[in-house]
């Protein structure tokens, strides 16, 4: 029972009591509109009690909503139980939008609330139109989940380093004129960049702010002239201070932002209204022009250069190689000594951890035994550890940070007797993983044009997962990054999957999960490349850059065409060629039957 979020959602009530709101909003953000977000950020889950990266909460004094998306809903039902706040399944039939929610619950005449700072201006410009539309009050000001937690976490200050352009392949110099000539070309003199992963990519930097995502919390207002970088200034070293004053960038602290931006001479500023907050947008002067479009960083960042690819191959081999000794430890070990569901992810990031240039892991690991692995984003902990046996399946979905790059890794393995449906279900997953990742098409596709390729065997059987097919991947940075992916969805909201080019890498993990029974994810990172070129124009294909072996215990060959099979056998002679020479004579031995040809 959660008695706790209940006695929390009493107190927070009584604040909006006193300061005349009706339905307040508490959503899954930072002030930069970051995917995963530092202790001091999580006021969602202290009220709710749901520890998942996505969802937002919606209070009233009557009652409570959490909304959350499909890879929760599981663990979403499990957390929020006792709570008094209700599921919302986001996105199925007939569960209402956040935004129509709102519309259904707020009173004329009523008042809406939430802290400014954590709500994007693209929402908060759409809930105030909604208060507007009923004549309600709209107050923005108050972080009133911020009232009633007690010992609330400080904001996040870790130092930071600056990455050597051998990693980066291009100087910060170089991006910093890329971006004002983007600005030139969108009519606009000043840039204000909230996203973190936006500024440290643009300045090479890399922190600690945020829990396996290297980060630094800042601001950053460019100009033709200026580059003013909103940060807590006492992080700074020496060094990095004669670093910043090279590349011109002056720093203000972290907290001034707001004044600047009031007294900001621009004529026409340009920010992306889905992670510039919505306070920022309300701070600017009277006068100013908006442009609102997408952070020039963004598609830069996401295309890889060479010298990015080229490091992020060799992050994938470090990495492929500490997967493998871990595969052949628990597949040599299970039943034999006692492994759990934490133990087993200690081993696997103690064998991270041996690897040259490591930095830390991209995210936690999702190890995940039996049922607990149909919870997408399931999480191992001293109080719900699994104890794994020699039989059914465990799903690992693990990467790392390394400084040549940052990566996203799952395997499903059979850990003993599995039944035909497992077996079935397994070869499914891993026929619509290689469909995708062998797909050849003309330049202009995008992500949700390729996402059937990989459903399509699932759909065949009736069957599908509640997610996207795959996500860009950060350069040290996100391991979740935009615009590119994969997914059938179109929103229509300005984030659907971008156009694939030539540099992007992009996640293929299709999956089945179970409720109550077994989940099944196969994960490999693919970069784009180009193929021929002819009358019919430019052709690009994928290259699979993660080397780990495909569990064949599990696989029903029978269920294989030859062309599958094949591409099998070729994927496993790349990884077998690629790890062999890193591993021991045992270990080689083991990966040689692992990859051998079916």
């Amino acid at each position: 029972m959660n008695n706790r979020a209940a006695e929390r959602l009493c107190a927070l009530r009584e604040e909006m009591k006193q300061n005349g709101v009706d339905l307040y909003l508490i959503p899954t953000a930072d002030f930069h509109g970051s995917e995963y977000v530092g202790e001091h950020f999580k006021a969602r889950e202290y009220v709710t009690g749901f520890t998942g990266s996505a969802g937002t909460a919606v209070v009233l004094q009557e009652e409570a909503g959490l909304f959350t998306d499909g890879r929760y809903f599981i663990q979403a039902k499990d957390e929020l139980f006792g709570s008094g706040i209700t599921l919302y399944r986001m996105e199925e039939e007939g569960v209402p939008t956040i935004k129509e929610f709102i519309e259904s619950r707020l009173k004329a005449g009523g008042c809406l609330g939430f802290d400014g700072r954590t709500v994007s201006a693209k929402d908060g410009e759409a809930y105030e139109k909604i208060a507007s539309d009923r004549g309600a009050r709209l107050v923005t000001d108050r972080d009133l989940a911020g009232k009633i937690w007690e010992g609330r976490p400080p904001l996040p200050g870790e130092p930071f380093f600056v990455l050597e352009e051998q990693y980066t392949g291009c100087s910060t110099k170089e991006k910093l004129s890329a971006v004002r000539q983007n600005m030139k070309e969108a009519g606009a003199d000043a840039h204000i960049l909230s996203s973190l992963y936006d500024i440290a990519w643009l300045l090479n930097v890399r922190g600690g702010d945020i829990s396996h995502v290297p980060v630094v919390l800042s601001y950053l207002i460019l100009t033709q002239t200026e580059c003013v970088w909103f940060v807590q200034e006492e992080v700074i070293t020496q060094a990095q201070r004669a670093f910043l004053e090279e590349n011109e960038i002056t720093t203000r602290p972290y907290t001034a932002v707001y004044d600047a931006v009031q007294k900001l001479s621009a004529d026409a500023v340009l920010y992306d209204e889905r992670s510039t907050n919505y306070r920022m947008i309300k701070s600017l002067p009277p006068h100013t022009k908006r442009i609102e479009q997408r952070n020039p960083t963004e598609c830069l960042k996401a295309v890889k250069n060479p010298t990015e690819i080229r490091n992020t191959l060799t992050a994938h081999r470090k990495d492929g190689v500490a997967f493998t000794k871990f595969m052949y430890w628990l597949k040599t070990n299970i039943g034999k000594i006692a492994i759990t569901e934490c133990s087993a992810s200690e081993y696997l990031e103690r064998q991270r951890r041996a690897q040259e240039h490591f930095l830390d892991v991209s995210f936690d690991t999702i190890c995940a035994y039996g049922p607990n692995a149909a919870m997408m984003h399931y999480t191992a902990t001293p109080e719900h550890d699994a104890v794994l046996k020699p039989e059914g399946f465990l799903l690992v979905d693990s990467g790392g940070h390394y400084l040549e790059g940052t990566t996203d890794l799952t395997r499903t393995m059979a850990l003993g007797p599995v039944t035909e449906e497992m077996r079935r279900h397994f070869t499914a997953v891993l026929r619509s993983n290689m469909n995708l990742a062998a797909a050849k098409f003309l330049s202009g596709c995008t992500g949700n044009q390729l996402d059937i390729l990989a459903r399509s065997p699932l759909w065949e059987m009736g069957i599908d997962y509640k997610c996207g097919t795959g996500h860009g991947v950060g350069h040290i940075l996100n391991v979740h990054e935009g615009p590119n992916g994969f997914r059938w969805k179109l929103r229509g909201d300005g984030n659907d999957c971008a156009v694939l080019e030539e540099g992007m890498v992009t996640t293929d993990e299709p999956g089945v999960y179970l409720e109550g029974a077994y989940g099944i994810r196969l994960e490999n990172e693919l970069v784009c490349r180009k193929a021929e070129k002819n009358e019919y124009g430019q052709f690009l294909c994928f290259e699979t850059i993660t080397y780990a072996p495909i569990d064949l215990d599990a696989v029903d060959v029978s269920a294989l065409s030859p062309r599958e099979r094949e591409l099998l056998n070729a994927y496993h002679r790349n990884v077998y060629e690629t790890l062999a020479p890193y591993l021991d004579s045992d270990e080689q031995k083991w990966l040689q039957e692992y990859t051998r040809a079916i």
